[in-house]
Formats: C-alpha cells, sequence, structure tokens
C-alpha cells in the first residue's frame, strides 16, 4: 500500500451523489468504488470510494486529478502527514508545517499523462 491522499468534505456524500457531482469534471465511477478518468484514449484509476475518497497516486498526474476531484467535491485534499494540496495560479502546491512546495503547473502536468514516478 503507497501513500495516501484523501478528500476531506464538510459533510459526506452518498454514492449517487457521488457519482452526479464527478460527472461534469470528467471523471465516473467504475463499480460501486472506483473513480477513473480518460488520458490519451485509456481510462485511468484516480481513487476509491467506501465512504471516503482515497488515492494511492504514483504519478504527478493522479495527484493533479485527485486535486481536480477535490474540487469537484468541494473538498480539500490532504496527505497521510497533515499536508494540504492546494492550486494556487495554476499551481499545485503542498503546504506542510511552515512550508510550501510547488509540485508544477496543473495543465502541463495533465498534458503529460500518467507516467509513473521513477524510484
Amino acid at each position: 500500500m503507497g501513500y495516501e491522499l484523501r478528500v476531506v468534505r464538510e459533510s459526506p456524500l452518498a454514492l449517487a451523489e457521488l457519482a452526479r457531482a464527478i460527472a461534469p469534471a470528467g471523471f465516473e465511477l467504475r463499480g460501486s468504488d472506483e473513480i477513473v478518468t480518460g488520458h490519451g484514449g485509456c481510462v485511468h484509476p484516480v481513487a476509491r470510494w467506501d465512504g471516503l475518497l482515497v488515492g494511492e497516486p504514483g504519478s504527478d498526474w493522479q495527484v493533479a486529478q485527485l486535486l481536480r476531484l477535490s474540487a469537484a467535491l468541494g473538498g480539500r485534499l490532504v496527505g497521510e502527514d497533515g499536508e494540504v494540496y492546494t492550486l494556487r495560479d495554476g499551481v499545485i502546491e503542498v503546504e506542510a508545517g511552515d512550508g510550501v512546495i510547488e509540485i508544477g503547473k496543473l495543465d502541463e502536468i495533465l498534458d503529460v499523462g500518467p507516467a509513473a514516478w521513477t524510484p
């Protein structure tokens, strides 16, 4: 199991509400627990749902998609260690402790696609 990012909301969503909320942003519910979106003619998993939305990103593209998903649901994207992922002026940032780290420009990351991180 990898590092998890969670979409945190003020109020929980029922499954039907979730499906309706994510569709306009280009996401779809596959089965009863997997949120997916397309890139390059293929469908890629972004998160799983079991009352909470959780993703285990393996690329900046997946982080960007999780951030888009959290925005579509009116939530925040939060890491296991409490860091918060935000979008400011088109740039994805991670706020942790007293610092802010830029991941990159959202549009550029989305264009690159889900290429996995290399060790």
